[in-house]
């Protein structure tokens, strides 16, 4: 994952899965909920998404939950998580500001 620790900017993958996670979700249902909200811009194979889901629970940005059904395991967001992407969303805006001051608002 290649997020960059010293400016805090997110990859593009790495900040929707996060916000995938505000609802338990499952593998799947993070692909489809990814290729959903980008329409279909971003398509992410499993190994690229549990990749990612491995180094994000390492940050223990996301965790594992465990119903004890053994169904489909799901994940969720931490406080921690729920930091980084209001961090995240912060720097996006302050990005769009800059530009727009500069650019003006017609896009």
């Amino acid at each position: 994952m290649r997020d960059n620790a010293k400016s805090g900017a997110l990859t593009e993958v790495t900040f929707f899965v996060l916000i995938s996670l505000y609802e338990p979700n499952h593998g799947y249902g993070i692909m489809q909920f990814i290729e959903a909200k980008t329409q279909g811009r971003l398509i992410l194979g499993a190994g690229s998404l549990y990749g990612a889901i491995n180094a994000l629970q390492d940050r223990n940005w996301i965790m594992p939950l465990d119903d004890g059904t053994g169904r489909k395991k799901e994940y969720i967001i931490t406080d921690t998580g729920k930091e980084v992407v209001n961090s995240e969303i912060r720097r996006l805006q302050e990005l769009v500001r800059v530009a727009t001051d500069i650019v003006g608002e017609k896009i």
